[in-house]
């Protein structure tokens, strides 16, 4: 097996997510140390959080907010946000982000009060 992984994000399907819809590279394997989605954030997201899993959000294109642990911070084109395990998060706005899980993303790590 290769020492490494490619994936096309353009070719894989999208899929809805909690943020709106998602095209994930690397994620269902339980050996892989992080994944990385493209976001299509098209409106406000639910609040959730993860146990385990640290994200970083990248945006990409649009204007808008990110609501952590009940704070609005403004983002645009270029910010990049760190949201550790336990973070209550959604995105407000129409934004396209990359989104890196650490670990891997896990469904079964995908909570909401």
């Amino acid at each position: 097996m290769a020492n490494y992984l490619v994936s096309q994000l353009d070719q894989i399907p999208p899929q809805p997510c909690p943020c709106g819809v998602t095209r994930r590279a690397f994620a269902g394997v339980a050996e892989n140390v992080a994944s990385l989605h493209l976001v299509e954030i098209r409106e406000d997201s639910q609040v959730h959080y993860h146990k385990r899993m640290t994200e970083i959000y990248l945006v990409l294109e649009g204007d808008g907010e990110m609501e952590l642990d009940g704070v609005r911070i403004p983002v645009k084109p270029m910010t990049a946000i760190y949201i550790k395990p336990g973070c209550r998060h959604r995105a407000i706005g129409k934004l396209r982000i990359i989104n890196i899980p650490i670990p891997a993303f896990d469904e079964s790590d995908e909570w909401f009060d």
